[in-house]
């Protein structure tokens, strides 16, 4: 039988939507049969199975399972846990493919399915093709296959821990200057048992909040990119004198850290200090950021003997980048981190592990003499704006992205079009792209004076007052 998904829940990297409006529990038994005809089309059978702890997502996984098992999949059901548990999982198990049922960082009434081959990402026309499965019935039938829960979440803190310089159980050839005060903030997102079990292993004054996985999100709303739900985290580090503070979104694959002046180290300059060391071991490597990404980072990464590229917003896209690359790591301003250095590389499949990106942090500030503030400080100053979020309906915003393409050509102003458009004069950069998870156009600017700061975000409102767009009290 025939199943048609609402036409809103087909994105870029992902199936997503809200539940029980958009996205029901027979979509979920939808894309598990259409998964299970592409498996076997490519003779694969065997797959992993994960949830984060959102209160539909125990719903969505049954009927998702129910979908692949009655195709003759092999399931193997890793219960809750953080979407990267997902993808080590799929390396460990030796399966073939992960199905994530999350809503990452949307807000708690969506939900959703990321998907991941074992040898290359699973997202663009592969999801499309999944819905055209659904839609012309396009199904497997085959005998039943088989559903194993197994538990994995020890096996993945042993890995994570393996290149801990502070762990308890691994001798780390890291040199550890001191014994630091590290707080730690799940917000009641799926990383919060793990991220238990990694802190009682560390040689560290450790401090914890909402570690319990409650779907309701109580506290605040897992998302490290919005500085209002990073205020817990930062009162923890300054009452505890904190050397820093970690923080994970809904489904543990972006980090959020505060420094010990309270400070937000936002992901492009996180990026800096992982480029300098990763290329420490990798020079003249390739180090991939997103568009919205400062170009002190660009820059950082040539001065410490990288090549630097810039590319398209999205965990799909830069994974996928990374592999053509081979890339030992790449980084986007939502704090997804992407190691294929050490961790897990399989050949430079590398991935995004907010969980195993605080370790890597964490060591190095282990073996540094000097503070995470003083290392912010010591980047070149520029003056930006946050991520600005403009509401905007989905059917739209690319024909908004299009229209301004078109206005700047016809003035000949110079643009970067790799994803949406990052128009750069003497004053610095303003970037405007369609997001492609949420009903919103994305907007940045970076300059080296808050003078001309102001006169790009000016240039970037007078665009934008022709797209009948509500402009942001961040653009006035």
């Amino acid at each position: 039988m025939s199943h048609i998904f609402h036409h809103s829940i087909i994105r870029a990297y992902d199936i997503r939507g809200v539940y029980q409006k958009t996205l029901k529990e027979e979509d979920a038994y939808a894309v598990g049969k259409a998964f299970a005809s592409f498996l076997y089309k490519n003779k694969k059978k065997k797959i992993c199975v994960g949830c984060d702890g959102r209160i539909s997502s125990p719903n969505l996984k049954r009927e998702l399972i129910k979908g692949l098992v009655s195709s003759g999949v092999e399931v193997f059901d890793i219960g809750v846990g953080p979407t990267p548990m997902l993808y080590f999982s799929v390396y460990h198990l030796e399966c073939d493919a992960g199905i994530m049922v999350t809503g990452s960082h949307n807000p708690k009434d969506h939900n959703g399915f990321k998907m991941a081959l074992k040898e290359r990402p699973f997202y663009g026309n592969d999801i499309v093709n999944l819905a055209k499965i659904a839609e012309n019935a396009d199904f497997i039938n085959l005998d039943e296959g088989s559903h194993k829960i197994i538990n994995v979440e020890n096996d993945y803190v042993k890995k994570i821990l393996a290149d801990c310089a502070i762990s308890k159980k691994t001798n780390s050839a890291n040199e550890v200057k001191k014994r630091l005060k590290i707080a730690w903030d799940a917000g009641n997102g799926a990383a919060g048992d793990v991220m238990i079990k990694i802190v009682n292993q560390l040689q560290s004054d450790s401090f914890t909040l909402f570690a319990d996985i409650d779907g309701n999100f109580p506290n605040h709303h897992p998302d490290p990119t919005v500085a209002k739900n990073l205020e817990d985290l930062k009162r923890e580090v300054i009452k505890n004198d904190c050397d820093i503070g970690i923080a994970f979104d809904g489904d543990g694959d972006r980090i959020g850290v505060i420094d010990d002046e309270g400070e937000i180290i936002w992901g492009d300059q996180l990026m800096v200090f992982f480029a300098r060391e990763v290329l420490k071991k990798n020079p003249l490597s390739t180090i991939i950021a997103d568009v919205k990404a400062s170009k002190v980072l660009f820059d950082e990464i040539y001065k410490a003997g990288g090549k630097s590229m810039m590319w398209k917003t999205g965990h799909s896209l830069v994974k996928a980048k990374m592999q053509e690359t081979n890339s030992p790591l790449a980084g986007e301003m939502s704090g997804h981190i992407f190691f294929a250095d050490t961790y897990l590389s399989h050949k430079n499949h590398g991935y995004d592990d907010a969980l195993y990106a605080a370790i890597r942090i964490i060591n190095i500030l282990a073996s540094s003499d000097i503070k995470l503030s003083q290392m912010r400080k010591e980047l070149p100053q520029t003056f930006s704006t946050p991520e600005i979020r403009i509401e905007c309906d989905d059917e739209k915003k690319f024909s908004i992205v299009d229209e301004i393409k078109k206005s700047l050509n016809d003035l000949s102003i110079n643009f970067n079009d790799v994803d949406g458009i990052r128009a750069t004069n003497d004053k610095g950069w303003w970037l405007i792209r369609a997001s492609n998870t949420q009903p919103v156009l994305v907007a940045r600017c970076e300059s080296d004076s808050q003078k001309n700061l102001e006169i790009l975000k000016s240039d970037l409102r007078n665009i934008l007052l022709g797209c009948k767009v509500s402009i942001p009290g961040e653009l006035k």
